[in-house]
This record gives C-alpha cells, sequence and structure tokens, in this order.
C-alpha cells in the first residue's frame, strides 16, 4: 500500500482529489469498456432519467454543469448508439426532448452495479462514508456559491 499523502494546503488537498478522481475515473472506464460506452455519457444517461420529459440540451447543460456543445455531441452519440431518442415536443420546433430506450434504461441499471466503484470504496465504514458525503457535499455548495458569485458582475 502507498505512503499517505500528508496535506500541507489547500494545493496539495486539491491535487490528491484530482487523484483521486483521476484513478475512479480509470478504474470505472475501464469496466465500461466492454459495454462502450463512456462514464461521461453515463452521467447524462442518468440526467435524460432524472429530468423525465423535460429532458432536453438545455435542461442537460444545466444540471451537469457543461457546455452546450458537449451535451449536444455527447447526445448525438448516445442517439446513434440506439441508447436515448430524441423527439420534438412540438411539430415545427426546434427543441429536443431526450427519452431513454430500451437499452439505454438496461445500460443504466448495469451502469449502477459497478464492481469498480464497490471495490474502490467498501472499504470505508459506514460513519466515514455519511462524513466523506457530507464534506463533498459542502465543497460542491461552496464551489457554486463561488461559482455564482463569479459570473455576475463585478463579483457582487
Amino acid at each position: 500500500m502507498e505512503k499517505q499523502k500528508s496535506l500541507a494546503t489547500n494545493f496539495d488537498l486539491w491535487l490528491l482529489m484530482q487523484d483521486v478522481v483521476h484513478a475512479l475515473a480509470l478504474n470505472r472506464q475501464r469496466e465500461l469498456k466492454p459495454y462502450n460506452v463512456g462514464y461521461r455519457q453515463l452521467w447524462v444517461l442518468h440526467a435524460i432519467y432524472n429530468l423525465g420529459p423535460k429532458a432536453n440540451i438545455f435542461e442537460i447543460a444545466k444540471e451537469l454543469d457543461r457546455k452546450f456543445s458537449v451535451i449536444s455531441r455527447q447526445t448525438a452519440n448516445l442517439e446513434k448508439d440506439g441508447l436515448i431518442q430524441r423527439t420534438k415536443k412540438v411539430p415545427k420546433s426546434h427543441l429536443l426532448t431526450m427519452e431513454l430506450t430500451e437499452p439505454g434504461l438496461d445500460m443504466l441499471k448495469i451502469s449502477k452495479e459497478s464492481k469498480s466503484i464497490d471495490e474502490n470504496l467498501s472499504f470505508l465504514n459506514e460513519e466515514e462514508r455519511q462524513q466523506l458525503n457530507l464534506i463533498l457535499n459542502r465543497i460542491l455548495i461552496n464551489l457554486k456559491e463561488h461559482s455564482n458569485k463569479l459570473s455576475r458582475p463585478n463579483g457582487s
């Protein structure tokens, strides 16, 4: 087992979080390779499922905090792979809504049963899992608040 890194600064903590996310993503990507779907595409599938009938490119991009062009490309690939179906909500409208197809729903089920995620996080006991959940949510809330301040004119 590797020596645990000591945290001297916030920058060191940020680097450690990057290492963790990168390692988890690589393990997850290896696990998903036989299904020919990326973990980022799974985020889009989950967002479509969670948004339900409101799922369109704009709402998905907002939900996932991603650029419209990125989501547009990913949904086009998901449709090409038969995992989603894009339909016009209203005839002659440019607004397309997304829904999961049967293979997309199957992929969603498969994605929730992850050996790599379980193996990588199962060593945490319930109290540690709750603490990690609390800390990560606090960081995310703070990041979103900070991002909102930056997006306003003059940071106010």
